[in-house]
């Protein structure tokens, strides 16, 4: 088997893509992308506009604590990601990976849309910021479950020796749906102005998610159930009591997984959501400059997340992601010190070596997850292991970045932070025996 994985990997760049392997890839790189435009959209304008306009009495008696409520508000979805992924993977794992597939997705974009057109402190109150905690939950919860979905969706379709390459396309869906809310609140600010988008035209990006939610539901459903899912319906071998098995039997497993994903998502949502915040709030740099470098950061991330599914098809999986890893241990307190320099040029070549860490960290995570648990807890085991890392990682990543400045007045202790968990992550996976090719109808 290793011998013909190794083979098919070292033929990846001349084999062609079937039409039915190109719908599957399209669905879960378009759905994801959409998914995270609407959570990374809520991130950035948690670190811009959302501590005036929801949390306005805090601002005028303490900046410094509407911004860590402010950010609190994106750790407190995360709590809710694990009951998402609960019920959304043993659904997944008892009617199937489509039908979760599509649910996710839509709501995660009316929940998206909803918080475009609430109403803001000064308006209704208290009742603005319960609101927005509210709508924020929904998002957690349909992120919870999405990732699993996706993940499998595409690694369950591939073929063996191309699991990593197609499990990296709802990964760079990340990057990219930074990409879009990055690049959209750029050319608002570009266009408008900072006070415009501070006043009113923050919501502009979130309706945007309505248009982008029908074009995702109509490309989701257009594929077919997951081959893996049909052969094990096919074969009734659907477990009873598909989550007292997956907890009873596989706990080491979500454990493991979760401390893998730790340090990648902390890292993913300093850069997505604190640093852009530090930048221009604490760095006093030019809105457009660091909205552009942020874009360009995603891209980067977005290149390296690919290169990162390559890579865990041909060094396997366990080795890219220490390769990430270790990048990450070996970056994270030297890059503030090129951000604090106030240089765009060099505020994106720390970006830069974060998102290689990042990618390479990333890309191989779905064929990683997806080879530790048999078909019939698999949905539910990503999902839960997924959750639960992002708890763990970068639910108040932000936040805690934030109460670091606040009480220490110095950047590179987030790097501290970073390294800490990134030392963590790496000892994990290194621990998780390499799986590249096994069987994915059979239990194990």
């Amino acid at each position: 088997m290793e011998s013909y994985v190794g083979a098919g990997a070292d033929r990846l760049d001349a084999q062609s893509v079937t039409a039915d392997e190109k719908r599957v890839l399209v669905a879960t790189l378009v759905g994801t992308t959409i998914e995270w435009y609407d959570f990374f959209v809520y991130a950035q304008a948690a670190g811009l506009v959302f501590g005036p306009q929801f949390f306005g009495p805090m601002v005028q008696n303490n900046p410094l604590l509407a911004q860590i409520v402010s950010f609190a508000t994106i750790g407190l979805s995360f709590l809710f990601r694990p009951l998402g992924a609960i019920l959304c993977g043993h659904l997944g794992d008892r009617l199937g990976r489509r039908a979760v597939f599509v649910m996710t997705l839509v709501l995660m974009g009316v929940a998206t849309a909803a918080i475009g057109l609430l109403p803001t402190y000064a308006q209704i109150g208290p009742w603005a910021p319960a609101l927005l905690i509210l709508m924020r939950i929904l998002q957690g919860f349909s992120a919870g479950g999405e990732w699993g979905g996706a993940a499998l969706m595409a690694v369950e379709h591939a073929p063996v020796h191309r699991r990593s390459f197609f499990g990296s396309f709802p990964q760079i869906g990340t990057p990219i749906g930074m990409i879009l809310a990055t690049g959209v609140l750029w050319i608002l600010t570009s266009t408008l102005g900072k006070a415009a988008v501070s006043e009113w035209a923050w919501r502009i990006p979130f309706l945007l998610s309505i248009a982008l939610i029908v074009i995702g539901a109509i490309i989701r459903r257009s594929v077919e159930e997951s081959p893996v899912f049909a052969e094990m319906a096919r074969r009734q071998k659907e477990s009873a009591a598909p989550l007292r098995e997956l907890f009873r039997d596989h706990s080491a497993e979500i454990f493991r997984t979760a401390l893998v994903f730790m340090a990648n998502n902390a890292a993913g949502y300093i850069f997505i959501a604190f640093m852009i915040s530090y930048g221009l709030n604490t760095l006093k740099m030019p809105a457009d400059q660091i909205l552009l470098v942020s874009t360009l950061g995603a891209v980067t991330w977005f290149v390296f997340t690919l290169a990162g599914g390559v890579l865990g098809d041909r060094w396997g999986r366990v080795r890219t992601f220490q390769v990430g890893y270790a990048i990450l241990v070996v970056w994270a307190v030297p890059m503030w010190f090129l951000i604090d320099s106030k240089n765009i040029v060099l505020f994106f070549i720390a970006a830069f070596g974060l998102t290689l860490g990042l990618g390479l960290s990333y890309g191989p995570q779905a064929a990683l997850y997806a080879e530790l648990y048999p078909a019939k807890v698999r949905y539910s085991g990503v999902s839960v292991g997924y959750a639960l890392g992002a708890i763990l990682g970068g639910a108040f990543a932000p936040m805690i970045a934030q109460w670091i400045i606040g009480v220490y007045s110095t950047s590179w202790a987030i790097g501290v932070y970073l390294m800490i968990l990134s030392i963590i992550s790496l000892a994990a996976v290194s621990t998780i025996r390499e799986r590249k090719g096994v069987d994915l109808n059979v239990a194990h």
